[in-house]
C-alpha cells in the first residue's frame, strides 16, 4: 500500500520527492517487480524508527533513527505532507485461547462478533493468534483451522494481495475436498488422513473429571447431562490427546491405547546393573522427531546405542503411567522428542508438546 501511494505522488508530478520510512519491507512474487519500478521513478526507500513529528508551521519535520547506517542520533527529514500506512488488520473473532501477551504492545485486541456461530465448548469462532489471524500449521498444513472441516484462505490467514489469495483459496478448496472424502468413508482428517480407529471410553471407570473435554485441542468432545464424554468423531483427528490426559486411562483407540504402548516399554530386555547403562527410554513424536531420527540414520549419524525409541501419536498422548511402568522396569530415564514450544509453534496437534511438558513437570520423585 506504501509503495502504491507514493506510485500515485510520482505519477502525478514526478518532481515530488517521496520517501518510504519502513520497519519491514515485504516484496514477495510480483511485489518485487513493483518495488523495483517504484525505485527507478525515483521513490526512497529509508529503513528507519520514526521517533516524532513536529509540525511546523505548514510544513512537518519527521525525526527518525536510521536503522541501515545504525545512526541512533534522530535523522530529520522535512516533509510538506506525512501519510501513516496502515497494515491489514483481521477482522475476526473472539480470540478463544487468550495468547501470551496479547496485553503487550502491538497485540491486537480481537472484535468479539462471530459470523460462523459454531457449537464448540471453547467457542463460536476459530481460534486465533494474538495478531488476530487464524491458527494454522503453516508449514505442513498452512490451510487448515482447529475447527476440522474448516479451511481458511487469503487474508483471512495472513496479509497476502490478490494474486495470492486466489492461488490460497486453490489450495483451501482441495484440501476441503479431500476432507469430505476422508469424511464420507470415515476416516480422520490430516495429519493422520486414513485412520479408521476412534476413541473409545469405558464409561463404568470415568470419574467425570473433565479433562479429556478441556484437553482436547478440536473440540472433539462434549459432555452429557450425566457430565461423561461425548465423542464427535467426525471432529477428531486421533491425536490421542484424551488418553494421555485421562488419569484412570479408560479411553483408548483400536490401534493405539495405554496397554500397548505399555507392552512395549515392558517387552525390552533390562541388563543388570553392572553393564550396558544407562538406558534411556525415548517416546518421539511420529510427525517430526521419528522422521528427524530416520533423517539422522539415513545421514549415518550415530546415536547412543543405550537408548530405545519408542515412536507415539503426539507427546500431548503421553500418559504419566508410561513413565512409571518405564521406570519400574529398569530404565534409567525417559526423553520425550517433540516439536519445540515458544515463538513459532508448530505442533501438529496444536499444543502437544506443552502438554506433555506440563504433565511431567508433575512427575516427581517417591
Amino acid at each position: 500500500t506504501s509503495i502504491k501511494q507514493a506510485m500515485y505522488f510520482k505519477d502525478a508530478n514526478p518532481a515530488v520527492d517521496t520517501t518510504i520510512i519502513y520497519s519491514d519491507l515485504r516484496t514477495p512474487g510480483n511485489g518485487e517487480d513493483f518495488y523495483r519500478s517504484a525505485q527507478e521513478k525515483g521513490v526512497i526507500f529509508t529503513k528507519g524508527k520514526v521517533a516524532e513529528v513536529v509540525p511546523n508551521g505548514a510544513t512537518s519535520t519527521v525525526k527518525f533513527n536510521d536503522l541501515i547506517l545504525g545512526d541512533t542520533d534522530a535523522s530529520i527529514l522535512d516533509v510538506d505532507l506525512v501519510v501513516l500506512a496502515t497494515g491489514q488488520v483481521p477482522n475476526s473473532g473472539i480470540n478463544i485461547d487468550a495468547p501470551t501477551g496479547a496485553e503487550e504492545e502491538g497485540a491486537v485486541q480481537v472484535k468479539p462478533i462471530s459470523i460462523l456461530n459454531l457449537t464448540y465448548r471453547q467457542g463460536k469462532d476459530v481460534p486465533q493468534l494474538k495478531q488476530g489471524f487464524t491458527d494454522s500449521h503453516f508449514i505442513c498444513f498452512p490451510y487448515e483451522t482447529r475447527r476440522t472441516g474448516i479451511y481458511t484462505a487469503g487474508p483471512v490467514r495472513r496479509p497476502m494481495d490478490i494474486a495470492q489469495a486466489r492461488e490460497d483459496a486453490t489450495g483451501a478448496a482441495l484440501k476441503s475436498i479431500q476432507a469430505l472424502e476422508n469424511a464420507e468413508l470415515g476416516r480422520a482428517a490430516h495429519p493422520r488422513s486414513g485412520d479408521l480407529s476412534f476413541p473409545k471410553v469405558r464409561l463404568e471407570g470415568c470419574t467425570q473429571c473433565k479433562r479429556c473435554t478441556v484437553e482436547c485441542p478440536f473440540g472433539a468432545i462434549d459432555e452429557d447431562e450425566k457430565r461423561f464424554p461425548v465423542f464427535n468423531e467426525s471432529r477428531c483427528r486421533r491425536c490421542g490427546t484424551c488418553m494421555g490426559a485421562c488419569p484412570v486411562r479408560v479411553i483408548s483407540f483400536e490401534n493405539y491405547s495405554v496397554n500397548t504402548v505399555g507392552a512395549q516399554i515392558k517387552a525390552v530386555d533390562m541388563p543388570d546393573e553392572f553393564s550396558e547403562k544407562p538406558r534411556i527410554l525415548i517416546l518421539a513424536c511420529e510427525n517430526d522427531a521419528y522422521p528427524a531420527l530416520d533423517m539422522a540414520g539415513m545421514s549415518r549419524n550415530e546415536y547412543s546405542a543405550f537408548v530405545r525409541i519408542i515412536p507415539i501419536r503426539c507427546l500431548g498422548s503421553v500418559n504419566t503411567i508410561w513413565i512409571t511402568d518405564a521406570l519400574n522396569a529398569g530404565y534409567d530415564g525417559v526423553m520425550l522428542m517433540g516439536c519445540k514450544s515458544g515463538d513459532e509453534y508448530q505442533c501438529h496437534f496444536v499444543k502437544g508438546s506443552e502438554l506433555g511438558r506440563v504433565r511431567m513437570s508433575k512427575i516427581d520423585d517417591t
